[in-house]
């Protein structure tokens, strides 16, 4: 099975140029489906600090890279929406965040916010023992109690080293959130109103803007599937101007 993936066939979320080389690696089997980046293209074409698979190796076998609290070795492992990368002897960490071209970049944030990550509530089942099991939007599952007042399209925050709950947000009118897909994938406002669509298809949610609006009554609409609730702190990172892309680096040598 081959380990190269057409570039011109990616997802529009990777952060690669689809034109300057044929192949980029391919992402194994793990959290965030087809939409996962390899790592690889993380620390070559993002960041710049390898310039081919075996410098790319070379690091993660010394346990210089953390994803979500663990280190990682697999230079293949998915990297995806909301997944926390930690360059602990750098001193550098950053939150995987969809710009507003849609396209996957990190987003600097401090070693305090960087012990816990966001995750959208995709599903909710009960389990044998009374348990409910949450799955969040990248696959990853969790069990809380019975009654508790978590819902499906909320969004929590849970630590890295136990899984901890540290905050909940509800999906509801006035809730902050941000679309991560679509038109208007990266921009950020208030939930102004859930407009419910009756049969199968998709509700609409108008969502507010107050700086920067997109059109006349500074609103813009999106589906709902395309709406996570996040934290104010969201909204400070993602003004920075040190925000990292995937137009720092492209490098073809050794896909």
């Amino acid at each position: 099975m081959t380990k190269h993936q057409k570039r011109l066939s990616v997802p529009n979320s990777w952060p690669v140029e689809r034109k300057e080389e044929t192949f980029t690696v391919k992402a194994d089997a793990g959290p965030h489906g087809e939409s996962g980046v390899p790592l690889l293209i993380i620390l070559r074409d993002v960041l710049g600090y390898a310039d081919s698979r075996k410098e790319a190796r070379y690091a993660l076998n010394e346990g210089n890279v953390e994803i979500n609290g663990k280190e990682i070795s697999d230079e293949e492992r998915p990297v995806g929406m909301f997944d926390i990368v930690a360059f602990d002897e750098r001193e550098e960490y950053y939150r995987v965040f969809p710009d507003e071209g849609g396209r996957l970049s990190l987003t600097p944030i401090d070693e305090e916010s960087a012990q816990s990550k966001l995750g959208k509530i995709a599903q909710k089942s009960n389990v044998p023992g009374g348990d409910v099991q949450l799955t969040l939007h990248d696959g990853h599952t969790l069990l809380v109690e019975e009654g508790s007042d978590y819902d499906v399209k909320d969004s929590i925050v849970i630590a890295n080293d136990d899984d901890e709950i540290v905050a909940h947000f509800e999906y509801e009118e006035g809730a902050l959130v941000t679309a991560v897909d679509g038109a208007h994938a990266g921009q950020i406002g208030e939930v102004d109103e859930i407009q419910v669509t009756p049969g199968s298809s998709q509700n609409n949610v108008l969502v507010e803007q107050e700086d920067a609006p997109v059109s006349a009554d500074g609103r813009f609409e999106t589906v709902e599937e395309y709406i996570v609730v996040i934290d104010e702190n969201f909204v400070s990172e993602s003004d920075s101007d040190s925000e990292a892309s995937g137009d720092n680096r492209e490098q073809g040598d050794d896909a």
